[in-house]
This record gives structure tokens, sequence and C-alpha cells, in this order.
């Protein structure tokens, strides 16, 4: 050993070896980026901003979201609109109050039901799309991206890409993760749990 690296006395010389540091997994967040301004929607802040007409799970079951769990999350950009021009005249439903545009959406993961092929035209619109977790630490988590995306031309992400994202961007958990979930909890977890359903009902 010299200076802290392996040496091997090969054929054709020395060779050094040097130990990579893999970047954290909170690195891997700060260093993402995505095409034409598109970033991760903050399911918490929209919540807050705009009640129950956006909801988001329960903090207790995020944190409970477990490698090859499912959860939903969503890609947008402040760069396009859905009408460049004459907005004020439209009176269709995503400009009538509830949305700026349409944002598209995937009912469920590719891998657990058989999608056709969607032949849909890039517009800039928000794209939710279901990501199978492959790590949680924290409140950061690394997944696979698990459905066939409609505005890959404008924002980057493919089917099987990596993303890294914080519980926040997380707007679904599959709901056949739900039992599972719950069986992991916690007499504590239960209660939170048990109060925040409490708490939608009213």
């Amino acid at each position: 050993m010299l200076n802290g690296h392996h040496l091997m006395n090969q054929p054709y010389g020395w060779l050094y070896f040097t130990k990579v540091e893999m970047p954290t997994l909170e690195q891997q967040f700060e260093s993402q980026q995505f095409s034409n301004g598109y970033e991760l929607v903050n399911g918490a802040v929209m919540h807050a901003e705009n009640g129950n007409q956006f909801q988001v799970p329960a903090d207790v079951l995020k944190r409970h979201v477990d490698v090859g769990n499912f959860v939903e999350i969503r890609i947008d950009s402040a760069r396009f609109s859905v009408h460049e021009e004459n907005a004020e005249k439209c009176v269709c439903s995503s400009c009538n109050g509830e949305m700026s545009k349409p944002i598209l959406s995937h009912s469920h993961p590719a891998s657990l039901i058989s999608i056709p092929e969607q032949n849909v035209p890039s517009r800039g619109w928000g794209e939710g799309f279901w990501v199978r977790t492959t790590l949680h630490e924290g409140k950061l988590l690394k997944g696979i991206v698990d459905n066939p995306l409609v505005e890959t031309r404008l924002h980057g992400l493919c089917q099987d890409d990596e993303i890294v994202f914080h519980e926040d961007h997380i707007l679904a958990i599959h709901n056949s993760h739900r039992q599972e979930m719950v069986l992991r909890m916690d007499a504590s977890d239960l209660k939170e749990l048990a109060e925040w359903l409490g708490s939608q009902r009213s």
C-alpha cells in the first residue's frame, strides 16, 4: 500500500485502484434536473394552498413507503400554458378555475396493468406517473418510472428511468400496498393514521 492507494503488479505495469465515492441520495436529488423548466410538483405545498381540492396521502403513510411500492408523482413546467392566446375567452374546465392547464395522468403502473400504446401529441402539459420505489432513506426516495410517458420529448423522462424525489412529492400510493403498510405500523403510527382519517371526514 502506498499513499492510501492499492497497487497491483501487472504485466503492463502498475495499476492504481482508488475508492470511488458514490453520491449520496441527497446529492443525487440536488443535482437532478429536467428539460424545459420541468420540476417535480410538491404535493404538500399544493395541499396547503388548495385544501381538499388537492388531496395527498397522510405523512404517516408516506413514511411507510417501502422498496417495491408504487407511488404517484407529477412533473410540470410553468414555461408552457394550455392556451397561449385568448385564455380569457376559454370556458373549458381547465381554465374555469381549477387549474391552469390539463394534467396527463396514468391510472396504474404499467408493470401491473397492460396499457395500450397511446398516441398523444406533446403539448407541454403536466404529467403524473407511477414510480416503483427502489430506495427510501430519511425523507428521500429513489425509484423507477413505471409508465410510458407522453411528454418525454419536453421533460426528458422516459419509462424505466431512475428518479429521486422527496416524500412531499408523493401524490398517491397505489391501493395494493395499503394493507401491508398498515401492518408495518406501530401504535403511535396507527393513532396518527386514525386521526388523519378522522380529519378527512370533517
